[in-house]
């Protein structure tokens, strides 16, 4: 019983990983006006679960974002910006 009991925590351990991948998005941000905008928009995709980094450019009016795709989605991340003040959608 108890190599049944280590197997199924094995399993277990390894199977939760497989579920989550680190993906990267990158945000169109047109509404970005000054050069302290983006620190408002890296702020507000900094606070989303998940999030790992945030890199803003008002060069580009874009942000790349690498997440945690079990924690959190693109809808998510476009929802921070748009409560920040910065609608945002994926750049294809």
């Amino acid at each position: 019983m108890t190599k049944l009991a280590m197997l199924v925590a094995l399993a277990t351990a390894l199977a939760v990983p497989a579920w989550a991948a680190t993906k990267t998005v990158t945000l169109s941000v047109p509404g970005m006006t000054c050069a302290a905008c983006p620190i408002t928009v890296k702020q507000a995709l900094s606070r989303v679960d998940g999030v790992q980094k945030a890199e803003v450019s008002f060069e580009k009016l874009e942000a790349v974002v690498t997440f945690d795709d079990a924690k959190t989605d693109v809808a998510a991340l476009t929802k921070a910006t748009e409560n920040a003040g910065y609608p945002s959608t994926v750049k294809p």
